[in-house]
């Protein structure tokens, strides 16, 4: 029996699953709702992110050849980012059970991410790419590492580190964005398989918004609402898109919309916490509800194709 070669952009449902989980911690820290059903939901996004690392490492040493195209893909390779950063989600999955644990996945995950942000971006700074290649992957190796380490630094009590590294977050998701309308505006529109990606649009200013609360103290502020209110529109827009996004069939890639999507529920229900009682507090709990919904259907999408033996994309070609 062969091990599953799973892509790394698998590590996406880590990123889901692991934000949903967050969203019911804070949801609980909210309203009068069980706690257990965060703790499940965090337990079962660290037992997926376990599978996954090992099928991961597994693809390395049975198929090494179809594991470096990959990493060479101009698309596909952004997706390796997301190791480091389920690492160190993973890590605060099981914060509540081990903080020993907890900070060693987190300094691993950091490690990861880091290691790949420097060389993917060193290799991006020497130009040749292709426009028409630019998606909202290229989010994932700077500003997705740099706003999660900004969380994980911040919930496990390092917020001064945590704020140097939004500050590296901040600055990247600003000068990508730029880059990324002037593709979507001028280059041909993005083919069917690609335009889920899309999804990972909503991540940056949410899980900035998150990343933001996580070094910082006190009621929110002007910066916290301006992101979270970016997010909101990032949303609308997509939702907009879906019609078109979904020419697209479901398969794993549509995990691209959970983490920014959960991400938006936590960072309104922990606003909600820390006393913003206006328009934020109206917002929360439908967000919450309807983000449920949305990971729901998708989490019950996925299955379906795994019973069906479909879950699994066409490896990557070099």
């Amino acid at each position: 029996m062969s091990l599953p070669r799973i892509p790394a952009a698998f590590f996406g449902i880590v990123l889901g699953v692991a934000g949903l989980g967050n969203s019911w911690r804070a949801a609980a820290a909210v309203w009068p709702i069980a706690p257990d059903v965060g703790e499940a939901i965090s337990l079962v996004g660290f037992a997926i992110w376990l599978v996954l690392i090992v099928l991961y490492a597994a693809k390395w040493l049975v198929a090494p050849k179809e594991a470096m195209a990959e990493l060479e893909h101009p698309i596909q390779c952004c997706f390796v980012g997301l190791i480091g950063v389920a690492t160190m989600l993973a890590g605060l999955s099981i914060l509540p059970y081990s903080r020993i644990g907890a900070e060693a996945l987190a300094l691993a995950g950091f490690a990861i991410a880091l290691f790949f942000l420097l060389w993917r971006t060193g290799l991006l700074w020497r130009g040749g790419r292709d426009p028409a290649s630019n998606t909202p992957v290229l989010y994932l190796p700077t500003v997705a590492g740099s706003f999660v380490t900004a969380i994980a630094a911040g919930t496990l009590g390092y917020a001064d580190w945590g704020q140097l590294a939004f500050g590296a977050g901040f600055f990247s998701w600003l000068a990508v964005e730029s880059v990324l309308l002037h593709r979507l505006l001028m280059a041909p529109e993005l083919a069917a398989p690609l335009r889920p990606t899309l999804g990972i649009q909503i991540a940056p200013p949410a899980v900035g918004s998150v990343a933001y609360l996580s070094v910082t103290t006190g009621t929110p502020d002007m910066l916290a609402h301006a992101m979270f209110g970016y997010a909101i529109l990032q949303v609308l827009v997509i939702t907009r898109q879906l019609p078109w996004i979904m020419q697209q069939p479901f398969a794993a890639s549509y995990w691209a919309f959970t983490f920014g999507l959960t991400a938006l529920s936590t960072a309104a229900l922990r606003m909600t916490a820390r006393g913003d009682t206006g328009a934020i507090g109206h917002l929360a709990p439908v967000i919450f509800v309807l983000v449920n919904i949305a990971l729901a259907l998708v989490a019950i999408a996925t299955l379906w194709l795994l019973i069906r033996g479909k879950l699994l994309p066409a490896p990557v070609r070099a």
